[in-house]
């Protein structure tokens, strides 16, 4: 039996996904803490719970990982061969959860912004369009 068919082996790996504190979010932070250090982070009280929020400046940022959120990039696109109408149904549920949230912020007056995870390979870039949404 090949890894990928071992569903045990395969669900330890699924478990050890964070949500949180990952290394594109880090990284996001990384860039923030230079120019606008002042965020929160995670607020369940804000729509979508964003990954980095300020509150009073009423903007929230979300750090989407490609794969699990439909991204159209080479990484996005890519689907795992096992299970595939699971995870086409999964990244199809998380896009409309993602459009759902976004809708309810600007509906309480708040401005989003996504930052995917292929986009930090250019960190100068990341930190233009940062600086361009909190300005």
């Amino acid at each position: 039996m090949t890894r990928e068919e071992d569903p045990a082996r395969r669900s330890a790996i699924m478990r050890a996904v964070k949500g949180r504190d990952t290394s594109p979010e880090l990284a996001v932070r990384a860039i923030l803490r230079r120019f606008a250090p002042f965020y929160r982070l995670h607020r369940k009280d804000v729509p979508g719970n964003p990954d980095i929020a300020y509150i009073g400046r009423k903007r929230a940022i979300f750090v989407h990982g490609c794969f699990w959120h439909g991204h159209d990039c080479a990484r996005g696109a890519r689907m795992p061969k096992s299970n595939a109408d699971y995870w086409r149904g999964k990244i199809a549920r998380n896009i409309a959860r993602d459009a759902a949230h976004r809708d309810k912020l600007a509906a309480q007056g708040w401005r989003a912004l996504v930052i995917w995870e292929c986009e930090l390979k250019d960190a100068a870039a990341t930190e233009k369009k940062l600086r361009e949404f909190l300005g």
